[in-house]
């Protein structure tokens, strides 16, 4: 081995150098320490993750509510009594309607005329 003697600035500018371009040993564990601790965490992300994609796989889906008929029945038949009940109303009125025009056409002649038979729908 020879020894050289070499001006202290160039010395370090050189060590310098290769203490930028390498990491010391103790930096070096710290960051396969930090790497272990991300990997573990990870690993058990993922194992909790893979445990819940399970359980979802294996639940059921709820199912379906079944409809009431009898409400569908009910609801229909009160819609059936109704419609009947609107179609007297409205016969009704026609009649309404029909008495006035025959008063106010009697009023005017002097004559009624009187439509027998016809009777309002209950």
């Amino acid at each position: 081995m020879m020894r050289v003697l070499v001006p202290a600035r160039l010395r370090k500018a050189v060590r310098t150098w290769f203490d930028s371009r390498y990491i010391s040993i103790s930096d070096h564990r710290q960051d396969i320490r930090d790497a272990l601790w991300e990997v573990q965490t990870l690993r058990r992300e993922v194992a909790t993750l893979q445990g819940e994609v399970e359980r979802l796989r294996n639940a059921r889906p709820p199912a379906a509510p079944k409809p009431d008929t009898r409400k569908i029945d009910e609801a229909h038949r009160l819609a059936q009594e109704t419609a009947k009940a609107l179609d007297g109303v409205l016969q009704n009125e026609v009649l309404v309607w029909q008495a006035i025009d025959d008063l106010r056409a009697g009023s005017a002649s002097g004559t009624g005329s009187g439509r027998p038979g016809e009777q309002p729908c209950a």
